[in-house]
């Protein structure tokens, strides 16, 4: 059973590692900008950083779940593939955001279509499970025949 699902826990692990970086990140900018929880405004600079782990952290349970569907249901291997796509493109996007508000664009649209990937292969993984468990009917047999 764990080598059908080791690549997913370690793009697991690395999105939780990537979630911490981004924690820490809003501490050292209260630190820097003198931002006291529960305070969520200040200088541009400090609520960008901010927005930035709030919208990451908002996606991260999605991500999650879609993540280890499509590893389950369709193909692990490439469910890892576009996990850790996944988190270049929210790494990109919070650097970006860090920088200037337009600079998240790109990362953002790219990690929504990976997402968009993720839940269409969790989908058809998913079909495919239940037509051929309840149904009897094998597609990928079908469609090679």
């Amino acid at each position: 059973m764990l080598d059908q699902i080791h690549w997913l826990a370690a793009v697991t692990v690395l999105g939780v590692l990537e979630q911490a970086y981004f924690f820490l990140q809003v501490i050292y900018a209260r630190r820097l900008f003198g931002i006291s929880p529960p305070k969520t405004s200040g200088p541009p600079e400090f609520e960008r950083i901010f927005r930035a782990q709030v919208n990451t952290s908002e996606y991260f349970p999605i991500f999650l779940a879609l993540l280890w569907q499509a590893g389950l249901f369709f193909h692990q291997g490439l469910a890892a593939a576009l996990g850790l796509l996944y988190l270049c493109a929210r790494y990109c996007y919070f650097m970006g955001y860090k920088a200037s508000s337009s600079e998240r664009l790109a990362p953002m649209y790219f990690s929504a279509g990976v997402l968009w990937i993720l839940i269409a292969v969790s989908a058809l993984g998913i079909l495919h499970f239940f037509l051929s468990h309840y149904v009897g009917l094998n597609i990928l047999q079908l469609l090679t025949a």
